[in-house]
């Protein structure tokens, strides 16, 4: 456990988005609005200012919780340019990818271990193979019957003729993806399976940078370094903090180190045969008393893996010795009111952002309170039992772990 810290004033955030193209501006964005909701639900003072550190893209919070005042300094490690790089390919291309995604998952028979956890993030994932499907077969049946219309009245025509307009018609469902994220699934999952779970170099250079600026923050006078991974970012989180870790830069007499793990979607990546990087940092962060892991998930969320505990499931927790992480629930039907749940239950996509933003009757899972209030992590949840359905069943075939 991280040392006792009562009275958090000053403290670094460091946000580890999911797979997302969009610019960083967004969450902050995302973080005054739904603070401003939060802090007016449950009585405590939040404001945002610009950015006064290092890096990239970030800002500055200053709170009044609980008679304390905090500041934090939350700054977005940024990997959207190398997500956009990965989605610029073509509608062929696209499909090419479906072939080798599906091939990776169903092959590997990973697709039906992961169906024994939540269906949930299966059905998401299968979403963008059978809609890509659908678009072209409604293309081809277009063609036909154009190709048909054309040999009625030019019979020396060849009846592949309407073919000429299923390019044209791929490309305008892929104009209207942003209304239905088939594309941007899809290349979602195909990154991670391009490579069947191994880390692309570029990914790799990026998560030593991102390991970088938490050293340093290490050597601040703050009191509190809070790793946050959100979806697709909290695997990258694991591996970032296991290097941090073993590099040393976790001190005794420094800041206390915590990271929180938000919808995080670890099997879809560690059930994979390469992913033995991934499941070595798994088993290595597991144990580690540097720092406090709380992973909070919530099972009105289908795109992640809710209260799966991603080491167990993994199969490669250890038989003594794992500490983390601590599986809690945002228990969306009892933290939303039921009128705010009638309205997000099936917006998917807003769901899986929710455990960022303002909940109706918050529970001890409150982001802003973590984020800028004068608790640590783990004092936070000091004694808190993990959910009572916690999934720990090891069905992972791959626990090959690297060396």
């Amino acid at each position: 456990m991280a040392k006792p810290m009562s009275n958090v004033t000053r403290r670094r955030v460091f946000y580890i988005p999911g797979y997302d193209p969009i610019h960083p501006r967004r969450y902050r964005e995302l973080y005054r609005k739904e603070g401003a909701a939060q802090a007016a639900i449950s009585g405590y003072d939040i404001a945002l200012q610009p950015k006064q550190t290092k890096g990239t893209y970030g800002w500055r919070v200053q709170g009044q919780i609980d008679g304390t005042d905090t500041t934090a300094d939350v700054e977005v490690l940024v990997w959207a340019d190398i997500v956009r790089d990965s989605m610029e390919v073509g509608v062929l291309a696209t499909y090419m990818q479906l072939a080798r995604t599906a091939w990776c998952y169903i092959g590997s028979g990973a697709l039906w271990r992961l169906m024994k956890l939540r269906k949930g993030p299966v059905i998401a994932a299968l979403y963008p193979v059978v809609f890509l499907l659908v678009q072209l077969i409604l293309s081809l049946l277009a063609a036909y019957g154009l190709g048909k219309l054309i040999t009625m009245f030019l019979p020396w025509w060849t009846g592949f003729a309407g073919l000429v307009i299923v390019p044209g018609l791929l490309n305008w469902f892929k104009k209207k993806d942003n209304k239905f994220f088939a594309y941007y699934l899809m290349h979602d999952y195909a990154y991670s399976a391009s490579t069947k779970g191994a880390n692309p170099p570029e990914l790799e250079a990026r998560m030593a940078e991102f390991t970088a600026r938490i050293a340093d923050a290490l050597t601040e006078d703050v009191d509190e370094v809070l790793v946050v991974g959100h979806s697709s970012g909290a695997h990258l989180a694991v591996s970032v903090l296991s290097d941090l870790i073993r590099a040393d830069h976790v001190k005794p007499d420094g800041p206390v180190l915590s990271f929180l793990s938000l919808g995080q979607v670890v099997p879809m990546v560690s059930f994979l045969p390469e992913a033995k990087r991934l499941r070595r940092d798994l088993a290595f962060l597991s144990q580690r008393d540097e720092l406090s892991w709380v992973d909070v998930t919530a099972p009105g969320d289908g795109c992640a893996f809710a209260l799966c505990d991603p080491v167990a499931v993994s199969g490669v927790a250890p038989s003594i010795g794992k500490r983390w992480p601590l599986v809690i629930s945002a228990a969306f039907t009892q933290t939303l009111s039921a009128e705010r749940w009638k309205e997000l239950r099936w917006k998917f996509f807003r769901l899986h952002f929710q455990y960022l933003c303002a909940f109706d009757n918050p529970g001890s899972y409150d982001y802003f309170q973590i984020t800028a209030g004068p608790q640590t992590l783990g004092d936070r949840f000091q004694g808190r039992k993990p959910s009572n359905s916690m999934i720990t069943d090891p069905v992972n075939k791959f626990t090959e772990m690297a060396a």
